[in-house]
């Protein structure tokens, strides 16, 4: 039986996993944390969307970003201090401009597999993430930014997602406690929230019921081709260094992966995008009363929300180019807060949890799933804002390649696939153009 590692225990990494030993595989996950789902996964917008899979490669998005740089509160903030990796992955991200069609199309298919395989995972290890069924809502308040809208509305329903215009008066009447002026609407009804945290945990411990054996607070720090063709994977734990071979590695290490990929020769442009997120904690009825249950988008605020039970509201946004730095600011907290008090006037922000985390994201905005360049190395990575959407899909695609025998003789790093893409030669080539 192989002996197959698995770097990173965030959603990707977990669900990667699932996919393994549920082929027999003997896996074993790396964690640099104490837990499962400690960063990314931790408290992202909830949304299981393939209503939101439209890539950010736009010119309309670089005008947007052009027009914010100096807004403390944006929804999209650069800290313009010189530095290599930020700077070539703009470049990278421009270059991937004429791309956004058939990116955004992709996206949107992919996400609509990876709904079927997460429903199925959750139904079958019976684990409990808040998940609501109630439907997405985008809203807009005025012509223009409905008429934009409309032209991306085109590109998802190409890629196959049912997505429905709606009136100011139907916005109500899906979700009453919302408030604020609107010109319309789209309603995607089959997508739906849940708890990336409580859904990753429950699934590591599924993991473990299956022999997957996970070893946390453990830093991997080299991985050297020995000459019998397996892998010495170096870690370090409580201070402690030590080397272990495996016959495959699969890179799921969210925005750790550029580095990792760089010790086996291949670029993987990941750069770290930070979003943040409040959790308006419910603690009276009238503000239980007053927090809306379908899911929401603000095209023009760039900002989510999920209900997560019936004590939790969840408050998402922003996306900040400022390295690896996790700092929680206020000025991009209170923006969120503002916002909900604004349109849920009703619902006391008296006790608020922020955070902040790291999205990997790539250039192309599409993720490297797949081999690289070195023997037995594969990738699942770089979901970007879409990692919880998609996860559950890119896990199938990299386990069907892994388990595979032919998977063991040497891949370029320009062959990534994805055996459950709708159209897996398109797949690949877009694959190829986000790494």
């Amino acid at each position: 039986m192989s002996r197959i590692a698995i770097i990173g225990a965030g959603i990707t990494g977990v669900t990667t996993a699932y996919a393994l030993a549920r082929r027999g595989c003997r896996v074993t996950v790396l964690e640099r944390h104490r837990y499962a789902a400690m960063e990314t996964s931790f408290a992202n917008g909830g949304q299981l969307s393939a209503s939101n899979a439209e890539v950010w490669n736009s010119r309309a998005t670089v005008l947007k970003g052009l027009r914010w740089m100096f807004r403390r509160d944006a929804p999209l903030l650069m800290n313009p201090k010189p530095g290599w990796h930020k700077y070539s992955w703009i470049g990278e991200f421009l270059r991937q401009i004429p791309h956004y069609r058939d990116n955004t199309i992709e996206t949107v298919r992919l996400a609509l597999a990876a709904r079927e395989h997460l429903f199925s995972i959750a139904e079958r290890e019976g684990i409990d993430f808040d998940h609501e069924k109630r439907g997405i809502l985008h809203f807009y308040a005025t012509r223009r930014e409905f008429e934009t809208a409309t032209k991306v509305n085109a590109l998802l329903r190409e890629g196959g997602l049912e997505r429905r215009p709606v009136t100011p008066d139907e916005i109500r009447a899906l979700e009453p406690a919302l408030h604020g002026p609107f010109y319309g609407g789209f309603f995607t009804e089959s997508d739906s929230t849940g708890d990336i945290h409580k859904f990753t945990r429950g699934l590591a411990q599924a993991c473990a019921r299956l022999g997957v054996e996970f070893r946390y607070d453990t830093t991997v720090q080299a991985i050297v081709e020995s000459a019998d063709g397996t892998l010495a994977v170096g870690t370090q734990r409580e201070g402690q260094q030590d080397t272990e071979h495996f016959d495959r590695v699969v890179i799921c290490a969210g925005v750790g992966s550029r580095a990792l990929a760089a010790y086996v020769g291949d670029h993987v442009n990941v750069y770290p995008v930070k979003g943040y997120s409040i959790t308006v904690c419910l603690d009276d009825e009238a503000s239980r009363s007053a927090a809306p249950w379908v899911s929401l988008l603000d095209d023009s605020a760039k900002i989510v929300t999920s209900r997560l039970g019936a004590e939790r509201f969840r408050v998402a946004g922003t996306a900040e180019l400022n390295g690896m730095n996790r700092d929680i600011r206020a000025d991009r907290i209170e923006p969120l807060v503002n916002w909900t008090r604004r349109h849920f006037p009703g619902m006391s922000t008296a006790r608020v949890v922020p955070w902040a985390g790291l999205r990997p994201m790539l250039p192309g905005m599409l993720p490297k799933v797949g081999a690289g360049r070195q023997r037995n190395i594969f990738y699942n990575t770089g979901h970007g804002h879409l990692g919880w959407t998609l996860s559950a899909a890119t896990a199938e695609a990299v386990a069907q390649l892994v388990n595979n025998e032919q998977a063991s003789s040497p891949s370029s790093p320009s062959s990534p696939s994805s055996p459950i893409a709708p159209n897996p030669g398109k797949r690949q080539n877009l694959a190829s153009k986000a790494s």
